[in-house]
């Protein structure tokens, strides 16, 4: 019997929340807008030494307006599009293809049962949201 996306996302949901995975979206397009914004004014107000000046605060500032951003990896996942959505369901159907179940219940059982299958899930679920969504994830509190 094929899982359901939804139920997909809700096993994923239960091994990250397990694993107390957080992710924090790297949003180096807007640091690099204020680093140059800081710098551009710099320069305008105080020449070639202005630009100095301008880009290394521009570039303090826009570190410290991206750092530090976690959120809970359930939330991250239930917040994605369908399409994302419908790409994992298809990883995980890979992984989960050689088991032999009947239900949502018994392979989520099946699953939080299996450190190896746990680690399967997990590497990939990190792959996704690191080269996918471009995160850095972080385990725990």
């Amino acid at each position: 019997m094929p899982l359901a996306v939804e139920e997909v996302m809700r096993l994923l949901c239960s091994l990250s929340e397990a694993k107390q995975m957080k992710a924090a979206v790297k949003q180096s397009g807007r640091g690099a807008l204020v680093a140059g914004t800081v710098a551009f004014v710099g320069g305008l107000v105080g020449g070639p030494p202005g630009i100095a000046v301008g880009g290394a605060v521009g570039g303090l500032l826009g570190a410290w307006m991206t750092s530090g951003q976690f959120k809970p990896v359930p939330q991250i996942l239930m917040e994605l599009p369908p399409a994302e959505q419908e790409k994992l369901f298809r990883q995980v159907n890979a992984i989960l293809s050689d088991l032999d179940w009947t239900d949502a219940v018994q392979v989520t059982m099946l699953v939080m049962g299996s450190e190896a299958l746990q680690q399967r899930l997990l590497t990939m679920l990190v792959g996704y949201v690191t080269k996918e969504l471009h995160a850095e994830v972080q385990y725990g509190d």
